[in-house]
């Protein structure tokens, strides 16, 4: 028996034309959508429609060079695409409740311009602003002032430095600082804008932001990684988790192991909700459900197949293989996205050929692939959330835009009449309808806790 007070967070990821790999061959993909703001906008009011907590795009700060190889650089959709900020800046004006995730980069981006166009678009949008923090595992140093990139360890250094500091800037100004008097002539109270003075191993910043305090205190913090570090990042700062999962077992020691963190930080586990990803291939019947999934997999074109690979087989020669043949193990010592290549890696070990493997990261990249009717699929949902490996989920339409209208209206009725999500909206921000409280400012708290001591 479920707990009725508790409901499902519900997200929609976006890839422009949709998350499989061939999204844009398909029939009913919007192929021109990287660019195409009528999309998006009928995207995100599609998904508040659904009554979806957050809409998401996946974004990176340098284009997809497909490991430089002509052939594939021509057969792909996603390599140029909006920025999401200004995006979300755009679509907020035609959408009231919900939520909107951006990805900066922490190893790439600098840390006041980052809390400054997230405090903007927290107030652009009325509250409903948050920030996926990544550390960039592709290398793209290429493209900035920077000599190389950075070793992972070396990248989560730098952004647990870079999340406090942010955090920091955001609260800048106290929530009542502006005081706006016309009649007495004073705009704000001096007193109640802090300065930042940060001088850590990567930084120095004096601040004040010059965006005062936001709607909801301060846009909300996403993260993605699971590995050790990532964990330890997310347990401290995060308040919603992306995250890849292939089992519920897998599900469950995620969800425990995130929220048994907590603690350490003065946490409570209601601090941080768990949002896997889930790529839902839906049909009137399971046989047509099937026939869907064969259907965009066999759009993806050889040297696609090959491409996607290579993408994991980081510096392994696979000349000699065929892709019937039993997939070799993957390497291990990269810097690249640790837990996915683990995710990857253990699919590849349970004796997949090399067509299966990369049959199913054309899907969803690692990320659960459920086939079935909206029931079926709804069960799926139910079964990870009542037990214990989600709070929600991030779902990733195949194709776009049907995908996520058929989820609207064929899934979220079912999980509705279920009583595990929402019928309607519980507030304005993105705080509100996820249940996360408004964050008291970090320098009224540090004020607070000097004079208890003292």
């Amino acid at each position: 028996m479920s707990d009725t007070s508790r409901k499902i967070r519900l997200g929609a990821f976006i890839m422009a034309t949709g998350h499989h790999v061939a999204a844009w061959r398909h029939p009913d993909a919007q192929a021109d959508a990287g660019h195409n703001i009528d999309h998006y906008r009928g995207l995100a009011q599609t998904a508040e429609k659904g009554l979806f907590d957050l809409v998401f795009v996946a974004d990176s700060p340098a284009g997809w060079d497909g490991d430089k190889d002509p052939e594939i650089r021509s057969r792909v959709s996603h390599s140029a695409h909006f920025e999401p900020v200004t995006l979300w800046s755009a679509l907020s004006q035609v959408t009231s409740n919900i939520g909107f995730v951006a990805t900066a980069s922490t190893t790439y981006e600098d840390p006041y311009l980052l809390a400054r166009k997230f405090a903007s678009l927290d107030h652009i949008s009325k509250g409903r602003a948050a920030w996926n923090v990544v550390t960039t595992a592709a290398d793209v140093s290429k493209n900035f002032s920077i000599a190389g990139h950075p070793a992972h360890a070396n990248r989560y250094e730098r952004a647990e430095e870079v999340v406090d500091l942010v955090l920091d800037l955001w609260d800048s100004y106290e929530d009542d600082a502006l005081i706006v008097d016309k009649e007495s002539g004073v705009f704000l109270d001096p007193a109640k804008v802090h300065k930042v003075d940060h001088h850590g191993q990567f930084f120095d910043v004096a601040g004040p932001l010059n965006v005062a305090r936001s709607p909801q205190g301060r846009p909300v913090v996403v993260q993605a990684g699971a590995s050790e570090a990532g964990r330890n990042l997310a347990a401290r700062t995060a308040e919603v988790i992306f995250t890849a999962n292939q089992t519920l077992a897998d599900g469950q020691e995620f969800y425990s192991d995130i929220k048994g963190r907590l603690t350490k930080y003065g946490r409570r586990p209601e601090q941080l909700l768990i949002m896997p990803g889930l790529f839902p291939v839906l049909g009137g019947t399971e046989a047509e459900a099937q026939e869907n999934y064969e259907f965009i997999q066999s759009l993806v074109h050889p040297s696609i197949a090959w491409g996607i690979l290579k993408q994991y087989y980081v510096g392994v020669d696979l000349s000699g293989y065929s892709l019937d043949d039993v997939a070799p193990p993957l390497p291990t010592d990269t810097e690249l996205n640790k837990s996915r290549l683990k995710l990857v890696s253990d699919l590849a070990s349970t004796g997949l050929t090399l067509r299966q493997l990369y049959l199913s990261l054309a899907t969803a990249r690692g990320h659960r692939t459920y086939v079935g009717t909206p029931e079926q699929v709804a069960d799926a949902l139910e079964d990870w959330f009542v037990n214990g490996a989600a709070d929600g989920f991030n779902i990733m339409p195949p194709v776009l835009p049907t995908g996520l209208t058929d989820f609207v209206e064929q899934v979220v009725p079912i999980l509705q009449k279920r009583g595990l999500y929402r019928t309607e909206y519980e507030g304005a921000t993105l705080r509100e309808n996820l249940g996360l409280e408004r964050p008291a400012n970090r320098f009224v708290a540090r004020a607070s806790q000097q004079r208890s001591a003292s």
